[in-house]
């Protein structure tokens, strides 16, 4: 007689296992793509839950009354697209006034089933106002990965030498998404450094649609255009927005591009706060003089660059209005309240100075973000 040694079994429960994980992993990728093969699976599957409960129903009501069938349309709605969700609809409102109508209450029947129905009906409702055309949850996960994609965009490739950039940002109201965001280069064939700081006009969730749209087309543009070149073309990019969505559609922008090799930068502002320069032996952050007007307002802003050479010891830093900006007070206060505030938290070290000086701003309605570029001794 042949025996299987502990081994042999077990790969097989292995196999086994990870035959079932790549069986679901494929039906979940198959949902999240929205296919209308993959929306009949979920249907199928859910018509055979639906028609086993009122088997079960109709043969002991106890066991899943009437209040159960609301169970698969809130499975539905979570699950389904608005043409199947009124397959199912349908088909749960039948099993349920099947299993109801056998009871002898004759009261609690007609409640029962006039409840069931009005919920099917606000749950179709819910489903026809996805502007998407998908379910709530797929929905939710296409945006969250789109910004999650848009977001990589401002993660900085790590630097060479002595340089070092941190970022920090949060939210309005604690929500996921936001109006400021960051996008970033590097060049590693010619050490050019590239990073732009944005702030889309609104707040939190209402300024999110604009930023990821400006966040796309600005990841594809830092590079290969820069400076006055790379504002222009997203100034004309969004003047050419949908006239419906023209007052949301401006923004404030600063760009920094830093020559890695010998520390020269310019730095070019569209309406932004004035950047910061940090000077070691002074111990306090200078002012820097870029001007410009905020892009998607005018066909042609007027802009005003500043250059110059990032020393070792010295640092940039920028950030956007909601961080020097409060109810009663003046930017200029702001300004200098920033510059007390880094000062203090950059003397203990450029690692996590950026979240140190976001932990002091005071909580708003206003989305903050902090950017630093800094070059050690």
């Amino acid at each position: 007689m042949r025996v299987e040694s502990t081994d042999s079994v077990g790969s097989h429960y292995g196999s086994g296992v990870d035959r079932v994980r790549r069986v679901v992993g494929d039906v979940v990728a198959g949902w999240r793509s929205g296919t209308q093969r993959s929306q009949q699976l979920v249907l199928a599957a859910l018509v055979v839950g639906v028609m086993l409960t009122m088997a079960v129903s109709l043969a002991r009501y106890a066991l899943f009354p009437i209040a159960g069938f609301f169970l698969w349309l809130v499975l539905g709605l979570l699950l389904l697209r608005f043409r199947e969700l009124v397959v199912l609809s349908v088909l749960v409102v039948a099993a349920g006034v099947a299993s109801r109508v056998q009871q002898g209450d004759g009261v609690g029947r007609v409640s029962g089933v006039v409840l069931l129905l009005l919920a099917a009906l606000l749950v179709l409702y819910a489903s026809s106002r996805q502007r998407s055309g998908l379910p709530g949850p797929l929905s939710s996960a296409l945006l969250a990965d789109l910004r999650d994609r848009l977001n990589a965009q401002g993660r900085v490739p790590p630097l060479p030498g002595p340089w070092t950039c941190e970022t920090a940002m949060v939210a309005a109201h604690g929500v996921g998404y936001a109006g400021d965001f960051m996008v970033a280069d590097l060049d590693v064939e010619t050490q050019r450094l590239d990073l732009v700081l944005v702030d889309v006009v609104g707040k939190g969730v209402k300024a999110a649609p604009s930023a990821l749209l400006l966040a796309g087309a600005l990841g594809g543009l830092v590079g290969a255009l820069r400076g006055p070149a790379l504002f222009e073309a997203a100034n004309d990019f969004l003047l050419r927005q949908d006239e419906r969505y023209t007052e949301e559609t401006f923004a404030t922008a600063v760009h920094v591009s830093v020559d890695l090799t010998d520390g020269a930068y310019t730095i070019l502002s569209a309406g932004h706060p004035p950047a910061l320069r940090w000077e070691p032996d002074a111990g306090t952050w200078i002012v820097d003089n870029a001007r410009g007007l905020a892009l998607g307002v005018l066909p042609h802003p007027d802009l005003e660059a500043s250059t110059g050479v990032l020393q070792p010891g010295q640092a940039l830093l920028f950030y956007t209005d909601g961080v020097v900006e409060s109810r009663g007070n003046d930017i200029e206060d702001g300004i200098g309240w920033l510059q007390e505030t880094a000062a203090a938290a950059y003397l203990k070290g450029s690692d996590g100075a950026a979240r140190r000086v976001l932990r002091q701003v005071p909580r708003g309605d206003d989305d903050r973000a902090v950017l630093l570029l800094s070059r050690a001794t």
